[in-house]
């Protein structure tokens, strides 16, 4: 981490990107933009991992890195067959308009 960058700026940009995804996953409706604000939270976790790692000189953050990258992309390809496969049986993308899944 470059000496002119404090911690804290990395970190409170981590929080606004975390507190942002958390808006959008609250407030969306669409199975897309929901998956997109789950991405965000995770990479601001990224960000955070990343800044302490390289703050207190310990490469353990930056190992976690990569499995919340394996996490994030994993969940991409499985949100994006089930946004599929919802499509295909109702038309339509919105988390509330969806009620396939109920007996």
């Amino acid at each position: 981490m470059p000496e002119n960058i404090p911690l804290e700026y990395y970190l409170v940009i981590s929080a606004f990107l975390f507190i942002l995804g958390t808006i959008g996953v609250l407030t969306r409706r669409n199975v897309i933009i929901i998956f997109m604000s789950i991405e965000m939270m995770l990479n601001s976790v990224n960000l955070t991992f990343v800044a302490f790692s390289s703050f207190l000189g310990n490469p353990a953050g930056q190992i976690f890195v990569f499995f919340i990258m394996a996490v994030a992309a994993a969940e991409a390809a499985v949100g994006l067959a089930i946004v599929l496969a919802l499509f295909r049986k109702s038309g339509n993308i919105y988390v509330d308009k969806v009620n396939i899944l109920k007996w």
